[in-house]
């Protein structure tokens, strides 16, 4: 669910709104790929660890030069709302980096990116915000399409063993960032997106940094080829991506952003069959169309938040 900025640009931008939307999809599809060939020189943790550290690293130095006093006006409170969004957003590239090593590429982008009904449910309960009935529907629709994959993995271990494991785990990066995306909101309308992004994405870098350390997880002593998927991953899906996301928000309407985003899970699943020779089960593709028609529906009527957010994947 992507939020109405504040101001909407009316000028025509030098390049194409559309295009810009596609060049995020395209960036952001590449995330499942690009972390499947890091997993094989390095384990989740470290990956999503160096992911967003090299997102922080570019994003750094833009905030300290220019968004000082953006910092200098925070809020103590607002400042630790920042760093818990960042561990929330940890949690999520955690376990979504660790899905894509029990369960397929079509399942594990397609139940993250239930993250906006764990979003609505956490703004009924939560912050209590009514949810329109077309919302209900939709999540109703997209539960079912949860148990269709789940039961395939169940039921079919041998395509991929602890299937129903990875699945759990693309589950809970959903919940995790779409908590994130909630404590986050109000703190995004005080913030403009560079230093947010760089506060947010330090604290998770932080917090994943600090859990290798914990797990025993070396950062240091792995491939160069490692290092390059990692890095292209944190520069590609996560900075050229997201920011393509958060740019067309000036020039089209929220709704169509948000409709654009589902074409994530549909270019990951055919880059994982171009690549990887990943073919999804036909239980895969209804479950896969059942959750994105059950997210379209509990979205695209859905007013949007009174201030701005940062998408996140």
């Amino acid at each position: 669910m992507l939020p109405q900025p504040p101001v909407q640009s009316r000028h025509h931008p030098r390049f194409p709104p559309f295009a810009g939307l596609a060049l995020g999809i395209l960036a952001i599809s590449c995330a499942s790929l690009l972390a499947r060939k890091a997993l094989e020189g390095a384990p989740a943790l470290v990956v999503a660890a160096l992911r967003m550290t090299a997102a922080s690293a570019v994003l750094a130095p833009l905030a300290i030069l220019r968004h000082r006093r953006s910092y200098a006006s925070l809020r103590s409170r607002d400042f630790l709302l920042g760093v818990a969004a960042g561990v929330l957003l940890a949690a999520h590239f955690a376990t979504w980096i660790a899905s894509l090593q029990h369960t397929s590429v079509i399942n594990s982008v397609v139940l993250v990116s239930t993250a906006p009904l764990f979003v609505a449910l956490g703004s009924r309960f939560l912050l209590r915000e009514s949810i329109p009935s077309p919302a209900i529907g939709g999540m109703l629709a997209a539960l079912a399409g949860c148990f269709l994959i789940a039961f395939q993995d169940a039921g079919s271990p041998q395509s991929r063993p602890h299937g129903i494991l990875g699945d759990a785990l693309a589950l809970t990066g959903a919940a995790t960032v779409g908590a994130h995306l909630l404590i986050g909101r109000n703190l995004r309308s005080k913030l403009p997106l560079v230093p947010y992004a760089t506060l947010v994405y330090g604290s998770a870098a932080l917090t994943l940094l600090l859990a290798c350390l914990a797990a025993g997880k070396p950062i240091l002593g792995h491939s160069n080829a490692t290092y390059l998927w990692i890095a292209l991953l944190g520069l590609g899906p996560q900075l050229l991506g997201h920011s393509a996301y958060n740019w067309a928000l000036a020039f089209l309407p929220p709704t169509t952003v948000a409709v654009a985003m589902l074409g994530e899970p549909v270019g990951s699943s055919l880059l994982a069959f171009l690549v990887l020779g990943e073919t999804p089960g036909i239980i895969s593709i209804l479950g896969a169309a059942l959750i994105l028609g059950g997210i379209l529906a509990s979205t695209r009527n859905a007013p949007p938040p009174p201030n701005p957010i940062a998408s996140e994947s």
